[in-house]
């Protein structure tokens, strides 16, 4: 998992990546990528809040986005 600072640093050097956000740093998201030269790049944004899922919920959640997650670093 990246931040959008730790994605854009990968990807100024050729190393596919993406962050994983929560939709309440989706406009944080979206500045700095654009900010960056990067408006448009894919991320994965997950629900908010997710801090009080269990652990058990957090797996299923997660387990929705791991086709996206492939999708993305291997494009």
């Amino acid at each position: 998992m990246c931040s959008v600072h730790d994605t854009i640093e990968f990807e100024k050097r050729g190393i596919p990546a993406t962050a994983i956000i929560t939709a309440a740093f989706h406009n944080a998201a979206e500045f700095q990528f654009r900010s960056k030269g990067m408006d448009k790049h894919p991320y994965i944004e997950m629900p908010h809040p997710i801090s009080n899922l269990s652990e058990s919920e957090m797996r299923a959640l997660t387990l929705g986005y791991v086709d996206a997650l492939v999708r993305q670093i291997t494009a």
